[in-house]
């Protein structure tokens, strides 16, 4: 049976030997340890051995196993470094000696936007959190009070992937993640949540001069005891004065979100066309900026705090459209076009 059991290794090792890729090695794997290799087949051969020798026989054929295991996983390493090292050669080589190019790039108008605001509220005491584009249906609606069949869904037409996630329709898919991370520090040392984050969103619809399938928002929350509308309207109206260094005409209307209750939205007077009335503002001479509202109790509960003792409120801040307000892009598809006639202007703004 020994003679056996060194005969398979020997077949082994020089099979190895002629492995040039992952691909060969697998099939090399499967051959002697799956579920009918070689190795695994010596195993059967036990039924007609004596308890004597099935022990050393057994003991063999493990250490067998082991060694096959071992040299395949020491070939796969070195497969795996010659393929970077083979990918390295093909890099193209820099000469480092030439003279650096010194035309130099720009941030977008979204991006130097989106940091000023993060550094006005940073000052206000809110915290900076990121949080994933792809999310579950969960996050993005149940928890926000929106549950299957709401009519609500049907304001957001959505991209769904073939797992059941889907692209985040709003920032407001971040809130029971955030309320959950802070509620104990809340509850058991009376920090108030406040916090902001930005990012990415993507709804299915119609494009033209004021709308996107894919934008940016920044959601921003505070929850503690005794917050009321007031608290809100001030964080407002203080972020939108800092970012256009003047006071800004704006208004508070009703608006209908599950979950915020009161909800509103917050608009500001169109600084393309002066709040005459131009296609970015649908010639209303009004923008809608910033939903925004009262935190629903509901909301409160799905991330762990009582609405009884604690209130709050949430908005949605729209990043794209504020960009567009401050340097005067007419048009937001201009924003994710790559068009450089309109974007290179911000070169200097660093």
């Amino acid at each position: 049976m020994a003679e056996k059991t060194n005969e398979v290794r020997l077949a082994f090792l020089a099979a190895l030997e002629g492995v040039s890729t992952v691909d060969d090695l697998e099939k090399i794997r499967v051959e002697y340890i799956g579920k009918k290799g070689y190795v695994t087949e010596l195993l059967k051969e036990m039924k007609a051995l004596s308890n004597e020798e099935k022990k050393t026989f057994g003991q063999a054929v493990n250490v067998l196993k082991n060694e096959v295991n071992d040299k395949i996983a020491e070939k796969r390493e070195e497969l795996k470094k010659k393929e970077i090292e083979l990918e390295n050669s093909r890099m193209p080589e820099f000469d480092v000696s030439l003279p650096a190019n010194l035309e130099r790039g720009s941030y977008h108008p979204i991006t130097l936007v989106q940091r000023q605001c993060e550094d006005i509220f940073k000052s206000m005491g809110f915290t900076v959190e990121d949080y994933s584009e792809i999310v579950t249906d969960y996050e993005c609606f149940e928890s926000l009070n929106i549950p299957k069949n709401h009519p609500a869904r049907d304001m957001q037409d959505t991209y769904y992937l073939s797992n059941g996630q889907l692209l985040k329709t709003q920032t407001s898919a971040a809130q029971n993640a955030i309320y959950k991370k802070y509620k104990d520090a809340l509850i058991n040392e009376g920090k108030a949540i406040k916090a902001i984050f930005p990012g990415r969103c993507f709804r299915n619809e119609a494009t033209d001069a004021c709308h996107e399938n894919t934008f940016f928002q920044m959601e921003g929350v505070m929850v503690d005891k005794n917050i009321s509308i007031s608290n809100l309207i001030f964080f407002m109206k203080t972020m939108l004065s800092e970012v256009f260094q003047k006071d800004i005409k704006v208004r508070l209307r009703p608006g209908f979100f599950p979950f915020v209750e009161p909800g509103f939205e917050l608009d500001i007077s169109c600084l393309i066309c002066g709040g005459e009335g131009c296609p970015s503002c649908k010639h209303s001479g009004w923008l809608e900026l910033c939903p925004c509202g009262m935190i629903h109790p509901e909301v409160l509960k799905a991330g762990g705090i009582d609405p009884e003792e604690y209130t709050g409120f949430a908005f949605g801040l729209g990043l794209t459209r504020l960009a567009m307000m401050k340097y005067g892009v007419k048009d937001i598809r201009d924003l994710n076009s790559g068009k450089l006639e309109c974007l290179d202007q911000f070169t200097d703004d660093k």
